[in-house]
């Protein structure tokens, strides 16, 4: 998926887009037509830059909720030819979520087009994991036959409809077709699942790693195999290392860490690192990412990441300060296991990380938690721009716990916006500080505390706010 086009984060589509609080907020205040414009726009082209660990459907959907707003552009983008020449789930991925969400609240037109999706959609298995979840046993049974006409009758349709009924993420519709007491839906079903069933037993019996009698040298002949075709093993290899190798490999696998093939050499610091703490490894690392292959300074600084002790905290304070990625990752470092001492230090990767890569550099995620952790007060002006600007909402809730723990005006400011957010762990930071004097706080808590699709975690927040010990909101 390319990446997509963020709105500044002043308008409403920026707003809506990074799923910010204040997004819902001015959708609302605005007028119905634009607001449904710039939801429908978020909702038809997905604004995430990774739908695995951000939210927006919920959000979404209670918006349009809030709006009374229709699914015709929902229906219209479901339903065109594209459909089927675009077939990647970023197409309509969150318009299906968005439609799960809508049917869990009542919605019946939601549960309508859901179902005629998943009957001729090309995402059809999206739809069918979100009837899944909300639809009654006659509306999925009502689904067999055109689901199981996807997948012909020979040989290949047969391995087929295995492979899909073995790697379903919801089995329940399969469960109830199973029972069908039609051959064509039932027999056909079952045969599927025993057959996938057969095949994890097959891939369970024929193991590709390591096995009994392996040595050190046949580990790092392993690691560095995968190496050359493709696969990262330098983990499951240190792994095995700690399995196989004694004290008297050792100087053969310090050896092999400072000269050895890239993928031996790989292993070896990660062991090094990781398994053993061997104190050697830290100038092995340091020389590693100095070396020509990007490879191992790439696995050498992983290997640095991966270690625990006072030795890689003293050290990760000398490296700090290097301009390249092992300084920054001796920042982080410090930032999520350096004490108050550091502060500085994690303080001036956390402006220059924003100043040289922008609010959405991947390395802020750990600073930003390293600020709030060590509770450096400067750092607030900082956060709250990340907060403001980053497109990553997951970021934005790391920026707004770290705000919490450093900056006094939070619970009367971002901390009332974030009742609103995308993000469950952001709602459940809020509910946790929002300055109850607001009268929309007040409200916002008691509306979390009653609806059903509200996550368990932030409702627990919600009632320590307004249960019966707590003071009155």
């Amino acid at each position: 998926m390319f990446d997509p086009f963020i709105a500044p984060s002043g308008t409403l589509l920026g707003l809506l887009q990074r799923g910010r609080g204040d997004g819902t907020l001015h959708a609302l205040a605005a007028p119905r037509p634009e607001a449904l414009a710039a939801l429908n726009h978020c909702v038809l082209s997905d604004p995430r830059h990774d739908w695995q660990v951000e939210n927006r459907s919920l959000y979404y959907a209670r918006l349009y909720l809030d709006l009374d707003g229709g699914i015709e552009e929902i229906e219209r983008h479901l339903c065109d030819a594209d459909d089927h020449l675009d077939t990647d789930d970023s197409r309509t991925g969150l318009a299906l979520a968005v439609l799960g969400h809508l049917a869990s609240y009542g919605r019946d037109d939601a549960l309508a087009l859901l179902r005629r999706y998943a009957a001729t959609g090309s995402n059809w298995a999206w739809a069918l994991d979100e009837l899944a979840l909300r639809d009654d046993d006659a509306g999925l049974r009502s689904l067999a036959m055109p689901v199981l006409a996807r997948f012909p009758e020979n040989a290949e349709g047969r391995a087929e409809l295995a492979t899909t009924v073995r790697d379903a993420y919801e089995p329940r519709p399969w469960r109830l077709w199973a029972d069908d007491p039609r051959p064509s839906v039932g027999a056909r079903v079952r045969a599927a699942s025993e057959q996938g069933s057969f095949d994890r037993w097959q891939r369970q019996m024929r193991p590709g790693g390591p096995g009994p009698g392996w040595g050190v040298q046949a580990v790092f002949d392993w690691a560095q195999a995968g190496l050359d075709r493709g696969s990262v093993l330098h983990v499951p290899a240190a792994r095995c290392l700690s399995a196989v190798a004694g004290p008297e490999d050792r100087p053969m696998i310090v050896e092999a860490a400072r000269s050895g093939f890239d993928g031996a050499r790989c292993a070896a610091l990660h062991y090094l690192a990781a398994e053993v703490r061997d104190p050697v490894v830290l100038d092995l690392i340091e020389a590693a990412t100095l070396g020509a292959s990007p490879t191992v300074a790439e696995a050498a600084v992983a290997a640095f990441e991966r270690m625990c002790g006072e030795a890689a905290v003293e050290r990760a304070r000398r490296w700090a300060q290097r301009p390249d990625a092992l300084g920054a990752s001796a920042a982080g470092v410090l930032a999520c296991r350096g004490g108050a001492q550091d502060a500085p230090l994690v303080l001036g990767a956390l402006r220059d990380a924003v100043r040289g890569e922008g609010p959405d550099a991947p390395r802020l995620w750990t600073l930003v938690d390293g600020a709030g952790r060590l509770g450096i007060a400067c750092a607030a002006p900082v956060l709250r721009h990340v907060y403001r600007e980053t497109s990553s909402s997951h970021l934005r809730g790391r920026a707004a716990q770290a705000l919490a723990a450093t900056d006094p005006s939070f619970a009367t400011g971002f901390a009332v916006e974030c009742l609103w957010d995308c993000e469950e762990t952001t709602r459940e930071v809020a509910a946790r500080h929002a300055e109850t004097g607001d009268i929309r706080v007040a409200e916002r808590l008691r509306r979390l505390a009653a609806d059903p699709a509200e996550e368990a975690e932030v409702q627990s927040a919600v009632r320590s706010r307004i249960g019966p010990d707590a003071p009155a909101v």
